[in-house]
């Protein structure tokens, strides 16, 4: 990665594109994720005897960041709670790893449906600011969901290329912390990785950015904590991305 003086300024000037992760950078989606799985994992927990109760800090120890079945298996380890796979579209009432994932979604979906998304004024204000200095802009997200938030939060106009979680699988890409969807977005904007910069706001999302040899990794502290995604590899952190104008 690219050593860069300590200014906010610094962390994106220089850069020929912006990679943004979706969910608690552009949109507040990341509570309502949050919210989806602990209602999953509140219903699920309830059927079986002597495991912990869901916690807030499982989210971000086990969760925040990574495709939805990596967050059920990590999760289900840390309880040491084995379930068989079942197949990718299981039903999900059924108790399998990938009939919890659909579940989670479901109640996810159910949500934003319900409420709408009202994207981070301070993100809007940087992405305008990005696109006015000619930078090229992907949104690299492991959520299958983020056509659908991008859209519901009026910025799919923004964005020509997004790296989600229907495109990891469909070309193979392992998801974060791997730096491997970043590298597919700087490449599909036609850049090398190391004229883009990173915005992530999620633990194994700033470890998939400091994995890579990007331009800079500025990290978005929505709960993660500063320290902690400095600890994880980003070059800074702010708490609004405001601030980097």
């Amino acid at each position: 990665m690219t050593e860069l003086p300590d200014t906010a300024a610094s962390n994106w000037t220089g850069a020929s594109a912006i990679l943004f992760d979706l969910d608690g950078v552009l949109t507040p989606t990341a509570v309502v994720h949050e919210r989806a799985w602990q209602e999953l994992f509140d219903g699920f927990l309830r059927s079986v005897p002597g495991a912990a109760g869901y916690r807030e800090s499982d989210y971000f120890e086990h969760i925040d960041g990574k495709p939805r079945f990596d967050g059920v298996r990590d999760f289900l380890a840390s309880r040491n709670i084995a379930l068989p796979e079942g197949p990718l579209h299981d039903d999900p009432t059924n108790d399998t790893v990938h009939g919890l994932g659909n579940r989670k979604n479901k109640v996810f979906n159910d949500i934003v449906a319900a409420g709408g998304v009202t994207p981070y004024e301070g993100s809007v204000r940087f992405i305008e600011a990005a696109r006015t200095r000619g930078l090229k802009l992907a949104v690299v997200s492991s959520s299958r969901n983020a056509p659908a938030v991008l859209k519901a939060a009026g910025l799919s106009g923004w964005f020509p290329v997004v790296v989600d979680g229907v495109v990891a699988v469909a070309e193979g890409l392992a998801g974060k912390p791997s730096p491997a969807t970043y590298e597919y977005a700087a490449r599909l904007l036609g850049l090398p990785s190391e004229e883009c910069a990173v915005v992530e706001d999620a633990v194994s999302g700033v470890q998939a950015g400091s994995a890579g040899n990007f331009h800079s990794v500025i990290g978005v502290d929505r709960g993660a904590g500063r320290q902690t995604l400095l600890d994880a590899g980003a070059t800074l952190v702010v708490t609004d991305l405001a601030e980097l104008l």
